[in-house]
């Protein structure tokens, strides 16, 4: 076989198991040909009779991202390969690659690279480098790959295959992999060992934590009066949030979530305080405040998290449950490396005879219900243009139950974080690790692949969209059905808001005519509804709560990818304010000083937090 032959064959035999229940780790291969990959991956694919689907995608960056959203919607258990060509084809997967790996998703892209035997070169799409004729575009991936490698002899593939499955199959270690493959070498035959191609399980460990480690956390826990529980995404993917729910209701313990853990628990429990943070509830933001523990399960801990390091006194001590011990040791915490779910178990076990006190949960309701009503009040706004708050609410109800709703960047994951009432795990999907605009059809697409059975909601800004729409040709040819909420707010809503508080006055955050130079002339004469409609999908206007609301309840019944288009208020803050902070500086000259003042002000309430955990 040829090299890009026995890629294709290996991967078809490789499968993840967890908990006595075996998958296969490759849903497909999504990939767009070009001269760097069509006479290798391109016929090995083309010509296969393994299990392993080919999926045409339109843009590079886009198949990434629908990779790791496949990888995210399956808890990391499965995911998808990615083929190029050589050149721009392969430079456009590095910013889908930077995604996966800061989102600890793993994703494994085969981009084809320059003649390992230079016979002809420079060759076309060749980056010509004076210090080694070794180096191509794609040793640009790797700051943003967990491993990183080019297959130069057909002899090195069995050992970069295994060592790329070992990664992309580690909890502690997973992301991005890449394997620059030669066009040259994608095409040369080799006498393959028949083992390689083998069926072969991966096992996915649940570590347990170490048992001084456990001692030592669940002594600090039970001398803890007001503890909060902050849930990131390695509940999720752990599948820990069973054994979550246990923990908080046997002692009592609030659980406030990331955007990468929302769904923990869902809308309604009684522990359930909602998101904390920059982009946080008032209720789990009071409860940081105030906590003298942080009980960390599976968070990285950005800043959007912590409030820029403001949100929890100077005083308040972290344990840390994380896979991985990088996590576990942030904001000097007591670092319980494990297993989430495991973890939980044993900490259940190893605080018996502990209680918070009931006084604090009854804080924990009263918090609560005064942030429903606020959520309530912001649902129920009407307006034309509409405000986006009411979008969310017709859409959050339009979900139930079964729905996966889809979002990255702009204004509205931090309304959606705040504001969306999850069901359950799996039900809120917002990559916030990176916030990459042009992320949303693709992950929706990518969440669909891996759940066909619940019914997905992409919400998309009209900068987004912009970005990265032709995804939706792919959903489309594939008979994916997308449900996408195409929000037109004229510009960048979110950005426009921020540059309001650092003095930037919304410049350069209007889609207008350039008119005097600062794009102060009149609205542009884009209709991104009719847009939508040339690429393919059926597409539906709602000027109003009522048509949003009828479009949302035609499309359950639809079978194929429908965009709803709604426009904004761009200058409307219709969500309820999370009374936080986001560290954005602020120019030290030409800043209005009541900006400045305020700014210098927030700066004084952030906190190291380096006293060591004991």
């Amino acid at each position: 076989m040829t090299v890009a032959q026995a890629v294709v064959r290996f991967l078809a035999h490789q499968w993840s198991e967890r908990d006595g229940v075996e998958r296969r780790f490759f849903g497909g291969c999504a990939g767009i040909f070009g001269h760097g990959n069509v006479a290798g991956l391109g016929q090995a694919l083309a010509t296969t009779t393994e299990d392993l689907p080919y999926h045409l995608s339109r843009n590079e960056q886009a198949m990434v991202h629908t990779a790791a959203a496949y990888a995210r919607a399956s808890n990391r258990l499965a995911t998808l390969a990615c083929t190029t060509s050589i050149g721009p084809g392969a430079t456009n997967m590095i910013t889908g690659a930077a995604g996966a790996t800061i989102n600890r998703l793993p994703v494994l892209l085969l981009p084809g690279d320059i003649f390992s035997t230079r016979v002809a070169g420079p060759v076309l799409q060749e980056l010509e480098d004076q210090r080694s004729y070794d180096i191509s575009v794609n040793d640009c991936f790797k700051p943003v790959s967990r491993y990183w490698d080019r297959i130069n002899r057909p002899e090195q593939l069995p050992s970069a295959l295994l060592a790329a499955m070992r990664v992309l199959t580690d909890p502690a270690e997973t992301g991005a992999v890449t394997l620059a493959l030669p066009q040259d070498v994608q095409a040369e035959a080799y006498d393959w060992p028949e083992e390689l191609f083998a069926h072969r399980v991966w096992h996915i460990p649940r570590p347990r934590p170490e048992r001084a480690a456990l001692a030592r956390a669940a002594k600090k826990i039970t001398s803890a009066r007001r503890p909060l529980i902050v849930a990131g995404g390695g509940a999720i993917y752990s599948e820990a949030t069973e054994q979550l729910r246990i923990f908080a209701e046997t002692y009592g313990v609030p659980v406030a979530e990331t955007q990468a853990g929302k769904g923990a628990l869902p809308y309604g429990h009684p522990l359930a305080v909602g998101a904390i943070g920059a982009t946080g509830t008032t209720a789990a933001n009071t409860l940081a405040r105030e906590a003298d523990l942080i009980i960390g399960v599976g968070t990285r801990y950005s800043d959007f998290t912590t409030a820029s390091r403001s949100i929890f006194a100077p005083e308040t001590a972290f344990v840390n449950l994380n896979v991985t011990g990088f996590d576990a040791a942030k904001l000097s915490g007591l670092q319980l490396v494990c297993d989430a779910r495991e973890g939980l178990a044993d900490l259940t076990e190893a605080c018996a005879g502990w209680s918070v006190p009931t006084s604090r949960r009854e804080q924990v309701a009263e918090l609560t219900r005064a942030w429903d009503a606020a959520v309530d009040a912001a649902y129920a706004l009407e307006g034309s243009p509409l405000p986006q708050s009411a979008v969310i609410g017709a859409v959050n109800t339009a979900a139930g139950d079964d729905g996966v709703v889809v979002c990255a960047a702009g204004s509205m994951p931090g309304d959606l974080h705040k504001l969306w009432r999850p069901s359950g795990p799996g039900s809120y999907h917002v990559e916030y690790g990176y916030s990459c605009m042009g992320y949303e059809i693709a992950g929706g697409l990518g969440v669909k692949m891996a759940v066909p059975e619940r019914e997905v909601f992409v919400l998309v800004g009209d900068g987004s969209y912009l970005m990265m729409a032709q995804e939706l040709v792919t959903a489309i040819s594939e008979g994916i059905k997308l449900t996408v909420i195409l929000v037109d707010n004229s510009g960048f809503a979110s950005i426009g808001r921020l540059s309001e508080s650092v003095g930037a006055q919304r410049f350069g955050t209007w889609y207008a005519y350039r008119g005097s130079g600062r794009f102060d002339g009149g609205p542009l004469p884009v209709d991104l509804a009719a847009n939508a409609a040339s690429l393919g999908a059926s597409v539906l206007r709602a000027e109003s709560v009522s048509d949003l609301r009828k479009a949302l309840d035609t499309t359950r019944s639809a079978t194929e990818t429908t965009v709803i288009y709604v426009r904004t208020d761009p200058l409307a803050d219709d969500a309820p304010s999370s009374e936080a902070w986001w560290d954005v500086p602020v120019a030290q000259v030409g800043t209005p000083s009541a900006v400045r003042d305020d700014y210098e002000a927030n700066k004084r309430s952030q906190h190291p937090h380096l006293a060591p955990p004991g």
